[in-house]
């Protein structure tokens, strides 16, 4: 396997690491996760989109971040957890979800949004579930062996 220069540069700066796997850390980022989808919901029931869109991002986050410490890895980088979840998982659809959501929140934090708030944040509420759902199926499938393998291809990739 190539090593990644982007990754390779992100765990030179600690930012990147491998950890004891933890299934108690996994929960508690999992935790977060419907925490912050709930927000998200709530904040769209509210009309206020920019918030619920946000919201719906870290909920689709802190999910992946239970993923990475179940296999024992800590990643400080959102850019990289979610070439993680391609490299190390093979979650193709799940990776674009996550990129396509992280760049939704930036346009929306940070720019005028060319769609509509709601138009944006229900999709990003419909992708959440779908996100969360998906993470949490491929974690509650993982077997030791599995993780140990994750574990090696992390030292290869990075």
């Amino acid at each position: 396997m190539k090593k990644s220069d982007f990754l390779s540069k992100i765990r030179e700066e600690k930012k990147l690491e491998l950890v004891d796997h933890s299934s108690e850390i996994s929960r508690s980022y999992s935790i977060k996760a419907d925490n912050c989808l709930k927000s998200a919901k709530i904040l769209m029931a509210e009309k206020l989109y920019e918030n619920s869109i946000g919201e719906a991002y870290y909920a689709m986050y802190n999910s992946a971040l239970s993923l990475l410490f179940r296999c024992g890895i800590k990643c400080e980088n959102h850019s990289a957890a979610i070439v993680l979840l391609d490299k190390l998982f093979n979650l193709q659809e799940l990776k674009e979800i996550l990129s396509n959501a992280k760049q939704d929140r930036i346009d929306t934090q940070y720019y005028v949004p060319q769609e509509s708030g709601i138009e944006v944040a229900e999709r990003m509420l419909r992708n959440a579930e779908k996100f969360i759902l998906g993470i949490r199926v491929f974690i509650g499938k993982l077997s030791d062996s599995e993780i140990g393998n994750i574990r090696k291809k992390f030292n290869e990739l990075c």
